[in-house]
């Protein structure tokens, strides 16, 4: 019974964690008009290590992930958005969040087709896709096959990557 735990845990863990590699990624490469309304954020690691916790740091620019169970929003059940920690940019709704049973937020669809990017992750022989903030390319989670109706997907947030706005 122990080991079953234990390895359930560490699955969660995995589904969820992973170091983040050079972002070559499709996150803005939406060229649809309503994409080209927002403009990208780019900053220095010294300019968002000024204005990230450390642990916001660790996950948003570094691809961590906050243990299951811990974050601020995995069983929020207040209506609001979701927007990015580090940039303000609306990622989701609440109207699309999901008891997942992970630890983690969950959501069935990003706020809009443009918000979020996508970037194919391999690392320690998983096949999955991390997702990133569009806007200032933060880490956000992952997205996996696995959810609920309308979408079948399921973005695996961490809270720490997000805000809550009522």
């Amino acid at each position: 019974m122990k080991n079953t735990s234990l390895l359930f845990v560490l699955l969660l863990f995995a589904s969820c964690n992973q170091a983040q590699n050079a972002k070559s990624t499709t996150a803005g490469s939406d060229t649809s008009e309503s994409s080209r309304n927002f403009q990208k954020i780019t900053k220095s690691d010294a300019e968002w290590k000024a204005q990230l916790t450390a642990e916001e740091y660790h996950v948003l620019r570094e691809a961590g992930t906050e243990r299951a169970f811990t974050g601020e929003y995995w069983d929020n059940k207040k209506e609001g958005k979701y927007v990015c920690r580090a940039c303000g940019f609306e990622l989701f709704d609440s109207k699309t969040k999901f008891k997942s049973g992970t630890g983690w937020p969950s959501f069935y669809e990003p706020a809009n087709e443009y918000c979020v990017g996508e970037i194919k992750d391999t690392k320690y022989g998983w096949n999955r896709t991390e997702v990133v903030c569009a806007r200032c390319g933060g880490h956000l989670g992952h997205v996996f096959k696995d959810g609920p109706k309308p979408t079948g997907l399921r973005y695996c947030i961490n809270s720490i990557s997000l805000k809550f706005v009522e």
